[in-house]
């Protein structure tokens, strides 16, 4: 049986796999070990790569996951798949240095830690990996709010490189949200007690090949995840977010039909046709870029496809709208309450046919 497991959650990582796979093998040399690759469903063929390196070596196998994506997901089943006693959880892009395996190993293994935690930003580190000081303003931003809110020191709770035993990983499973890239951050809070921690120093390197998952809502994020584990089961934590950003494009509405209309003196029609083709144009690149992250639409004509898509499914919730709020008050429900009512369901139609034919089903 192996000792420890090594969970490689892959997206487009054919370029990286079989040479991290060396590293990791070189790095473990006299340790019982397995890799398990979790990919979701890569257009790159990096499953395909994974299979033929699994044949070759029986320690890898592979998890190849159809219609669902997530880095914390992906962690979770590859945890759940494995009977080594540890598990490490680390990034395919060479980014995080599996030379540090054996150290994080030898913490939590003797008993010095629940969990060891490789991090870029302790003494004798580096984070020089982060593509820009956007990315290292966002992460070190993300890091202290984690702090406020889990109460656990440490120089960085938002890492995605570390290692702990596999039966108490399992054992939190089931209080996990598995949203968002952040794993840790949800174990730590979901931990009935504070668990003990190590940190290792971190390098943490520029990625090989390929291009990074991560953007610069890092810190949005966190903030998802911690309403997902508070509130997500009163409100759907998607629905959430596609409302919140549908309340920011109200905001926009108002304020181009102020600009037109009231400043440039525009007709109010006309003024009120762009005022919503601005709404509905922010609300699709804010939902595309946050609410919908992990479906996000890249390139001109996706683009494209995706905000008319949008707008139609839009125009149809306003008419919805519209018309549950009108037949309402015709019967004399106060006319907040109808105006209420009917954004509600505007809100819930809209969300509905997004999901199901901007960013595909969930």
């Amino acid at each position: 049986m192996p000792q420890l497991a090594v969970i490689l959650p892959t997206l487009n990582e054919r370029d990286n796999l079989a040479s991290l796979v060396e590293r990791i093998a070189a790095a473990l040399a006299g340790i019982a070990w397995e890799i398990v690759i979790v990919d979701d469903d890569s257009a790159d063929g990096t499953a395909d790569l994974a299979r033929r390196l699994a044949a070759a070596d029986a320690r890898i196998r592979v998890l190849h996951r159809i219609g669902r994506r997530g880095l914390a997901s992906a962690v979770l089943e590859g945890v759940l798949a494995t009977p080594a006693r540890f598990v490490a959880v680390m990034d395919a892009d060479h980014q995080h240095d599996p030379a540090l395996l054996e150290r994080m190993l030898d913490s939590v293994a003797n008993g010095h830690a629940d969990i060891a935690v490789a991090s870029r930003f302790m003494e004798g580190a580096s984070a020089a990996g982060l593509d820009g000081a956007g990315r290292v303003k966002a992460s070190g931003l993300a890091n202290r709010l984690a702090r406020a809110v889990t109460g656990v020191r440490l120089s960085d709770p938002m890492s995605g490189y570390f290692l702990m035993r596999t039966d108490a990983l399992r054992a939190l499973a089931p209080r996990l949200s598995g949203i968002g890239f952040k794993l840790l951050l949800d174990i730590l809070s979901a931990a009935p007690g504070q668990l003990r921690v190590t940190e290792v120093p971190l390098h943490f390197a520029e990625r090989r090949s390929g291009t990074s998952k991560l953007d610069n809502a890092v810190a949005f994020e966190f903030l998802v995840g911690l309403y997902d584990r508070y509130l997500g089961r009163i409100v759907p934590t998607r629905f959430a977010m596609f409302a919140s950003v549908g309340a920011l494009g109200v905001a926009v509405h108002v304020a181009v039909l102020a600009l037109l209309h009231v400043a440039l003196g525009s007709g109010f029609v006309f003024a009120q046709a762009l005022a919503t083709l601005a709404a509905m144009t922010f609300n699709f690149w804010l939902n595309n870029l946050l609410t919908y992250a992990d479906r996000r639409l890249r390139g001109v004509g996706a683009l494209l496809g995706g905000w008319a898509g949008f707008c139609l499914t839009c125009s149809v919730g306003a008419l919805a709208n519209v018309g549950l709020a009108g037949f309402l008050e015709a019967r004399g429900l106060y006319w907040l309450l109808a105006g209420g009512a009917g954004i509600v369901i505007g809100a819930v139609w809209n969300y509905a046919l997004s999901s199901r034919f901007v960013w595909g089903r969930f």
